[in-house]
């Protein structure tokens, strides 16, 4: 149990300036104004999505702790866009990754400002919009961003330990039957 406890505490300083500058990104990012379509009339679309405005979107901010584990921050006027590239640093890594984040887009109406789909090169997305804001704190959702990040890398990272685990007690019997 305390050997758990310091690898956390160790992972969780590890990550904590590319967690904090996500943070800060992201919170400077979220200054959303409701801003209706300049194109349809009587539309609120996400500028980010849509790009139909070009003066609307702002720069693209990547923050990258290597070139493996990614964020891209993305706003506009009524939207920023976040897409996080997770840490895969195997073959089990990349299909345990692959098959998470593809359970958790599926559910993406229950976490509200999930993406059904990620952007190319990505694992998972999120977006925020204006309206979300005015429902929703703004620190609340951003250290949702950071907590669900911390979260994703413990627990791919615990499916690899017990997928290891049980491949080890499983190799265990298979040779042991042809010892016997």
């Amino acid at each position: 149990h305390i050997s758990t406890t310091t690898t956390n505490l160790q992972m969780t300083s590890a990550l904590k300036p590319y967690l904090d500058c996500i943070k800060a990104t992201l919170t400077a990012s979220a200054c959303l104004q409701n801003f209706p379509s300049q194109v349809v009339e009587r539309h609120n679309k996400p500028e980010i999505e849509g790009k139909l405005s070009k003066e609307l979107i702002l720069n693209p901010v990547t923050v990258s702790r290597n070139e493996k584990e990614l964020c891209l921050i993305e706003p506009s006027i009524n939207s920023v866009r976040v897409s996080i590239k997770i840490k895969q640093s195997d073959e089990l890594e990349t299909i345990l990754c692959h098959k998470f984040t593809q359970f958790l887009m599926q559910r993406a109406e229950q976490f509200i400002i999930m993406r059904r789909k990620a952007v190319e090169g990505y694992d998972i997305s999120f977006l925020i919009t204006h309206a979300h804001l005015e429902r929703m704190w703004k620190h609340k959702l951003i250290d949702f961003i950071i907590q669900f990040m911390e979260d994703i890398d413990k627990e791919i990272s615990g499916m690899k330990i017990a997928i290891n685990a049980r491949a080890r007690v499983v190799a265990t019997e298979f040779v042991r039957q042809f010892a016997a």
